[in-house]
């Protein structure tokens, strides 16, 4: 269940805040010899990239689209290689049904653009008193007929729609999200192998922190050792929410401060980076004996995580996965559905570049799954003013069914493996 680095501030009375600012030394140094295994991780080349927009534009084609609009960041990333973070200044591509791509940019970027992209494209400027739509309007009208469709990648802000349309009134502005999606929810062997590599670092960061939690350690504590332990092992952009006692209960925690005690659920739910590819791992534990009603939930859990990789296979529709979920759970005293105690958020979502990527495993979703889609799967148990218990592994489908990136935990008499 990954949450952005700003949805962090809020959690947890505003401790997300250590996923921002160096780390205290004493975190550094509980992560001393621990050496990176991103060593062999090798990043999308330029071919693959290629591969990327051929897809896209066959798409665009099927679509009757004449070009897709992608805005900076991880599509436009997915599809160029220019890593760009987004502001008010305009950063974006624009990719033809035919032929090589166009890249816009504010004039004094040009330099860092040109640096960065990977793939044959033009790149064009505005200046500060210039429009950026009219720049993409003019290479358009260049290239194509009057009766144009472009198409929208989803995640692209209204000020760039607005503004492009307003630059093209003789143009449909169209829905492009499902070009984008068809290209980055299969993912390529190379992908899926980046994707395991940084699941094999956060796995290893769970297992080096295993016995380094203490009482009295806060989550700012145990956020800071782990963002330090999976950045010595390589790890880049970790994240990393921890949630304590009755926070647990609760999927994004609360503003209480909490502080690790005997009998006291700790929810660990981290990730991190490899070359733009992300991980995403809840483990939860007991510091001390756990109760009867702690390891019977956690059970659950397992049971949980086992009924959505029974239902996931090829062709089903990813819908079914999360109601394979609920049936099971209904049977042993929860929801019903989205109610507690029980389930209160989908079983998993997709994961990729992003944390979050379409297509989710939620109740009336049709898509139907597919080889190479990647899923996390994290039917958690909350039990409200309790705490809760929430185990995520991630996996990918091949023809062979469900494999997992992370193998998951059977037992919370070791809830890191």
């Amino acid at each position: 269940m990954t949450i952005s680095r700003r949805k962090m501030l809020t959690l947890a009375g505003g401790a997300g805040l250590a996923a921002l600012l160096p780390l205290p030394g004493w975190a550094m140094q509980a992560a001393e010899g621990l050496k990176p295994m991103t060593a062999g991780a090798k990043p999308i080349g330029r071919e693959e990239r290629l591969v990327r927009i051929a897809r896209a534009q066959a798409l665009m084609k099927a679509a009757g689209m004449s070009a897709l609009l992608v805005e900076s960041g991880s599509s436009l990333d997915y599809f160029t290689g220019i890593r760009w973070g987004r502001s008010e200044r305009l950063t974006a591509a624009v990719i033809p049904a035919e032929g090589e791509i166009l890249v816009v940019t504010p004039g004094f970027e040009e330099p860092s653009i040109r640096e960065r992209l990977i793939v044959p494209g033009e790149v064009r400027v505005w200046q500060e008193d210039e429009s950026p739509f009219a720049v993409i309007a003019g290479w358009l009208k260049q290239r194509g007929p009057r009766a144009m469709r472009v198409g929208i990648e989803e995640t692209v802000r209204f000020f760039a729609v607005d503004g492009l349309r307003k630059a093209m009134p003789e143009a449909a502005i169209v829905d492009g999200s499902a070009v984008a999606r068809g290209c980055r929810m299969i993912k390529s062997p190379a992908e899926i192998a980046l994707m395991q590599i940084a699941s094999d670092v956060q796995l290893a960061a769970y297992r080096h922190i295993a016995t380094r939690v203490e009482a009295g350690m806060s989550q700012g504590d145990l956020r800071a050792l782990m963002l330090a332990t999976s950045r010595a092992l390589g790890g880049d952009d970790g994240w990393a929410l921890i949630l304590i006692g009755e926070s647990s209960a609760y999927p994004h925690g609360s503003d209480k401060p909490q502080r690790v005690g005997e009998g006291m659920v700790v929810l660990f739910d981290c990730g991190v980076a490899v070359h733009g590819y992300q991980s995403d791992i809840s483990r939860t534990m007991v510091f001390g004996r756990p109760s009867a009603e702690q390891a019977r939930v956690f059970g659950h859990v397992v049971r949980g995580q086992t009924a959505a990789m029974q239902a996931a296979r090829i062709g089903a529709e990813a819908g079914s996965v999360d109601d394979a979920v609920r049936r099971l759970y209904e049977s042993l005293g929860y929801g019903p559905g989205y109610k507690l105690p029980g389930t209160s958020h989908r079983t998993g979502h997709g994961i990729g570049m992003d944390g979050h990527e379409p297509v989710n495993l939620v109740r009336g979703e049709r898509t139907r799954l597919a080889s190479g889609m990647c899923f996390s799967n994290e039917p958690g148990i909350y039990l409200p003013g309790a705490f809760g218990v929430r185990l995520e592994d991630c996996f990918y489908i091949t023809a062979d069914g469900p494999r997992y990136f992370s193998e998951p935990v059977a037992s919370l008499e070791a809830p890191f493996g």
